[in-house]
């Protein structure tokens, strides 16, 4: 006959909530193990629920990502902030590529991207790929403009009497 023993996985709530300190959030921290020669800090959510304390050390704002960035021929390596749009990156690679930002399409994870979306809402992350397009409507318009400027020479010729 086997026995079977149960295992604590977790330490009870009375120990881990003594020492903790609370913050204005209402949450308590609590220290934890040392994974790595580093200290896991815990903090306890007003919900009950214990989650890795954040670090706030760098703010949104200051977060800048590099995107590389495709079209048929070349590849550009972007460097933008996270909380920039679609639109953002389409007036970069207009310097880049001399394309008008009207005539891109941007396309992430097989989607093509608004230009009012935000590149960290929809996921873009450090050292993505974006692949651009130039929109195959304008493609067209430009390449009718031009046969229809160009002077193409007729075999025959009119004759009046």
């Amino acid at each position: 006959m086997i026995k079977l023993r149960s295992k604590r996985l977790f330490r009870s709530s009375s120990k881990l909530s003594t020492g903790g300190a609370t913050h204005g959030d209402g949450g308590a921290a609590i220290k934890g193990c040392k994974v790595n020669g580093g200290e896991i800090k815990w903090e306890l959510r007003p919900g009950g629920m214990l989650v890795q304390k954040r670090d706030y050390k760098a703010s949104d704002n200051e977060v800048m990502i590099t995107i590389k960035v495709s079209t048929v021929s070349q590849w550009h390596d972007i460097s933008v902030q996270a909380t920039s749009t679609f639109g953002e990156l389409k007036i970069i690679l207009s310097i880049l590529t001399n394309l008008e930002p009207k005539e891109q399409r941007l396309l992430f994870k097989g989607k093509e991207r608004e230009d009012n979306e935000y590149l960290h809402m929809v996921g873009v992350r450090d050292k993505d790929k974006v692949l651009m397009l130039e929109d195959p409507a304008i493609k067209e318009r430009k390449l009718v403009g031009l046969s229809g400027r160009q002077v193409i020479g007729s075999p025959y010729r009119t004759i009046t009497v």
